[in-house]
C-alpha cells in the first residue's frame, strides 16, 4: 500500500514542480516524514516525563568548589564571625566531594508515603516489645526526666525507636560530606543546609570533634535522637552531668534532649496527643483547616459539634488541628480523620510530617498498654 501511494506522489511531485528528483531520493524523505510525524514519542514530549532532580545534575564524587562566591562568603562568616582559622578551613574542606546517594534520596523519603505504608515500617510487635522492654530496664533515668521536664516516658521511646531504631541504626553517611553535598548542589533547601553546616561546625569546636568522623542521616541528622546541628545546639543536654552532650553514647543525655526539644514545643505532661474524630468531615471549615496541614487550628468545640464526637477539653481551650490518614492504596479507600492536640504540634516541630506525628503517638500509645 505504501509503495502505492509512493506512485501516486510521485506522480503529483513531477506535475506540480519543475524539479527532477529521484523515486529514490523522494522514498527517503518520505520515509523520513512518516518518522518525525507518525512516532508520538517525537511529535509531542510524553506527559509522563520524569522531572529533573538535583541528582541528576552532578556527578557521584564531583569535587565541589570551594573557590566559588557561595563557599568564600561562607568562610568569611566562619573566620570573621566565629573566629575559625582560614588554614584549618582550606585543609578541612580540601577535595571535599559530592555524595549523589544523599540526593537521590532527599526525593525519596518515606514521609511522602501514605500512612497505610508509613506506620508498618515503625509500629510492630517486635518495636512494641522492646520499647516495653526499655521503659523497664531505664525506669529510674524516665522518673527523673518526667519530674524534670514534664515530658511522657512513652512518647520518648517511641521518638528513639523511630528516629534511630532503638540506637542501632544513626546513618552511615559522612556528615561533613552530607552536609556539604546539600549545600552546594540541593538548591531548593541550600540555605538551610548552609545554616547546618554551620552548626555543625560550630558543635564540633564546642565538643573538640572531628568534623570528619561524625556519621548520620543522608539527611543530616545524627545520633540515637537524631539532631539536626541546629537543633543539637539549641536543645541537646547534659544529662549525666559529665559536662557533654553527647547524644551519640549517653543515655541520660539522649533521652534529656528529646524531652528537652518537646518541652521547648509546648508538651504537656499526660495530656492528650490525639483524638478521632470519624471518616469524613462534616463542614467545608473542618476541609479547609485540614488542607492547611500542620498550619491549620480549628476551635474544639466547633470541631467536636460538626463532628457530633466526644472529645476531651485541650489544655487552656487551644485549637486543635485536623489531620488525615489515607487507609488504602484505592481511590475510595476511607481516610481516617484524627484531632491533633498541642501534644501532637508539639512532636510536629521535631518531624513536620503528620504522618510522623501520628506514627510516635500511636507507638507511644501501644508502649503504655
Amino acid at each position: 500500500m505504501f509503495l502505492k501511494i509512493l506512485d501516486h506522489t510521485y506522480d503529483y511531485w513531477i506535475l506540480f514542480t519543475s524539479t527532477v528528483i529521484s523515486k529514490a531520493k523522494l522514498l527517503a524523505l518520505l520515509l523520513t516524514l512518516h518518522f518525525l510525524f507518525c512516532n508520538p514519542i517525537l511529535v509531542s514530549a510524553s506527559p509522563t516525563t520524569t522531572a529533573v532532580t538535583a541528582a541528576d545534575l552532578v556527578v557521584d564524587r564531583q569535587p565541589i568548589d570551594i573557590q566559588s562566591t557561595r563557599y568564600q562568603l561562607f568562610f568569611k562568616e566562619l573566620i570573621e564571625t566565629h573566629h575559625f582559622k582560614r588554614e584549618k578551613l582550606t585543609t578541612l574542606f580540601y577535595g571535599v566531594q559530592i555524595d549523589k546517594k544523599v540526593l537521590q534520596l532527599m526525593d525519596k523519603q518515606w514521609e511522602a508515603k501514605p500512612y497505610y505504608q508509613y506506620w508498618p515500617r515503625f509500629i510492630t510487635p517486635s518495636v512494641i516489645k522492646r520499647g516495653k522492654r526499655s521503659l523497664i530496664k531505664f525506669r529510674p533515668l524516665f522518673d527523673r526526666i518526667e519530674d524534670d521536664f514534664g515530658v511522657n516516658r512513652e512518647v520518648i521511646v517511641a521518638i528513639w525507636a523511630i528516629e534511630s531504631r532503638f540506637g542501632a541504626n544513626t546513618g552511615h553517611f559522612n556528615l561533613f560530606r552530607t552536609l556539604n553535598t546539600l549545600f552546594d548542589a540541593y538548591p531548593r533547601r541550600s540555605d538551610f543546609f548552609r545554616k547546618e553546616l554551620l552548626h555543625f561546625l560550630l558543635l564540633c569546636k564546642a565538643n573538640d570533634i572531628d568534623p570528619l568522623t561524625i556519621t548520620g542521616s543522608y539527611a543530616g541528622a545524627f545520633g540515637q535522637a537524631q539532631f539536626m546541628p541546629s537543633s543539637f545546639n539549641a536543645y541537646a543536654v547534659d544529662g549525666d552531668g559529665d559536662s557533654k552532650k553527647d547524644l551519640i553514647d549517653s543515655m541520660p543525655d539522649v533521652f534529656g534532649s528529646i524531652a528537652n526539644y518537646l518541652q521547648a514545643f509546648g508538651w504537656i505532661l499526660n495530656s492528650p496527643v490525639f483524638e478521632e474524630i470519624g471518616n469524613d468531615l462534616h463542614s467545608v471549615k473542618l476541609i479547609q483547616t485540614y488542607n492547611k496541614g500542620r498550619k491549620g487550628r480549628i476551635d474544639w468545640r466547633y470541631l467536636a459539634t460538626t463532628q457530633q464526637v466526644a472529645i476531651p477539653r485541650p489544655p487552656g481551650n487551644s485549637e486543635l488541628s485536623v489531620v488525615g490518614l489515607q487507609l488504602g492504596p484505592d481511590k475510595d479507600s476511607k481516610i481516617r480523620y484524627v484531632a491533633g492536640y498541642p501534644n501532637f504540634h508539639a512532636i510536629t516541630y521535631y518531624n513536620h510530617s503528620h504522618k510522623y506525628a501520628m506514627a510516635v503517638a500511636e507507638l507511644a500509645a501501644a508502649f503504655a498498654k
